[in-house]
């Protein structure tokens, strides 16, 4: 993202606000088509382990530790494949079924002349091709970390989880020279209040339950499909 051009961002949320499928999902799709019988049994088995924590507003629920199992799962896989599987995800399963909501988000804050800052704690090997079809200036995702060319199973520092916020996004800020007061955040679940409560101008789009009792509460715009 060139500085010089934007002085202020719009953080949007991909998960909720333009993708309608869960990551846990894609992990599923990644690993069930990895090369070998042992790397998918493995990475099936990683998935299903991870679920209960991905469930929200369960006893036992974590996204972050959920996200980090779910993607253990492509331990071994070679990165030519995981660029292949996730062009042939997104083709498959988000590409031209985003949102209608999160992209008049997009455009509004585009219109107000900010750069757009993709978040999402999936894979860069399917969030690049999000990026691409709405014209994102940064992304903020997951990376595998590689040893050669195989995945170790680790995700690469630093990781995305279902919340960014604090030190994190305070760093993005300080090294493009923006003010969060002055930007705007785009989110759709109730995870993403850290998000949207560390901005200027947040905005609720197709919000889960816990995200729109908050934009009440707060008077945040509310945005739906």
């Amino acid at each position: 993202m060139n500085a010089q051009s934007h002085r202020t961002a719009a953080f949007v949320r991909a998960e909720g606000s333009l993708l309608r499928r869960p990551t846990l999902a894609a992990a599923a799709w990644l690993a069930a088509n990895a090369q070998t019988f042992q790397q998918r049994a493995f990475g099936l088995g990683t998935v299903l382990a991870a679920s209960p924590l991905a469930l929200r507003g369960t006893p036992l629920s974590d996204s972050s530790t959920a996200n980090r199992l779910a993607w253990a799962g492509l331990r071994g896989v070679s990165e030519d494949r995981l660029h292949i599987l996730g062009e042939a995800y997104y083709k498959a399963h988000l590409a031209g079924s985003l949102r209608s909501g999160g992209l008049r988000a997009i455009e509004r804050a585009r219109a107000r002349g900010e750069a757009i800052v993709l978040v999402s704690d999936n894979l860069d090997v399917i969030i690049d091709h999000l990026a691409a079809e709405i014209g994102a200036d940064a992304v903020l995702c997951n990376r595998m970390e590689l040893r050669g060319d195989r995945a170790t199973g680790r995700l690469a520092d630093p990781t995305i989880s279902g919340t960014l916020g604090g030190s994190r996004l305070r760093a993005f800020a300080a090294e493009r020279g923006l003010d969060l007061s002055q930007c705007s955040a785009i989110g759709s679940r109730g995870e993403d209040q850290v998000l949207l409560a560390a901005v200027g101008k947040p905005c609720a789009v197709c919000p889960d339950p816990s995200l729109r009792r908050a934009a009440r509460d707060l008077d945040w715009p509310i945005l739906t499909d």
